[in-house]
């Protein structure tokens, strides 16, 4: 995708001032970024603290992929960071079914031009105690199979450490290490031809959370729960932030 020179100037900006304080912070292991496709695509990682997109633009940003976050639409109105937003062509997420649907129009011509789209399917931070995937909202689904997009699985681990979901501080000593894994495209090509229904993207949102899922499970060499984690049958909330009972944010998230 051809940046415009003043997405470029504002994307050197930032990187001039993340990448060393992110590098201060976490060392880093990358794995797979040779299966970054050369076109446009689908990066869809999993979400387990407020930094993790960072993480996940340092690794995009390094591979020379400008990142091109679906964000919420708040983000844009903070003083000082929507400017930033808009200048990168970041692409603002409303709660509407009108607005979604816009923001997704504006994802697939980012991805057209041949750049890298970045979507959370899971929407939000996951609510799953152990910081597992949780179920996937079908928007990257749709995405994909609307425009033949390929979708490329992200997990990383270690950012929680540093910032803890939902927490109010950095920890910053001892360092920790960030590992990001990015694996082969998903194969949806079982629901090509497929009407695009309620059922179908569901059950191609399925397939990419058990691709990030499994990412996940190689990094921290551990078994993901048999069923994955539902906010709706927990009775939670779609969007923002969910704290047990009791718990204060940031308690009981962080890895010993």
């Amino acid at each position: 995708m051809k940046e415009s020179a003043k997405s470029r100037a504002t994307f050197v900006f930032i990187a001039g001032i993340a990448r060393p304080l992110l590098n201060l912070m976490m060392s880093k292991t990358w794995e797979g970024t040779d299966k970054l496709p050369a076109s446009g695509f689908i990066a869809a990682p999993n979400h387990c603290t407020e930094i993790d997109p960072l993480v996940v633009g340092h690794m995009l940003y390094n591979q020379r992929r400008a990142p091109h976050f679906l964000a919420k639409a708040s983000l844009f109105k903070v003083p000082g960071l929507g400017p930033l937003l808009k200048a990168t062509k970041q692409v603002p997420v409303e709660r509407s079914t009108a607005g979604a649907n816009r923001s997704l129009q504006v994802a697939q011509e980012i991805v057209a031009e041949g750049g890298a789209i970045i979507i959370y399917p899971e929407g939000t931070l996951t609510r799953d105690p152990d910081l597992w995937p949780m179920k996937g909202h079908t928007g990257a689904a749709r995405l994909a199979l609307e425009g033949g997009i390929p979708v490329v699985p992200i997990a990383h681990w270690g950012a929680h450490e540093v910032f803890p979901r939902y927490g109010k501080r950095f920890h910053l000593f001892p360092r920790k290490r960030s590992r990001v894994v990015v694996g082969d495209p998903v194969d949806l090509s079982a629901f090509s031809g497929r009407p695009l229904d309620k059922a179908t993207l569901t059950e191609a949102t399925d397939v990419i959370m058990d691709a990030i899922t499994a990412l996940l499970a190689g990094l921290r060499g551990e078994q993901p729960p048999a069923e994955r984690w539902d906010p709706a049958k927990q009775h939670q909330a779609k969007h923002g932030r969910f704290v047990e009972r009791g718990q204060q944010p940031g308690a009981g998230t962080e890895a010993p």
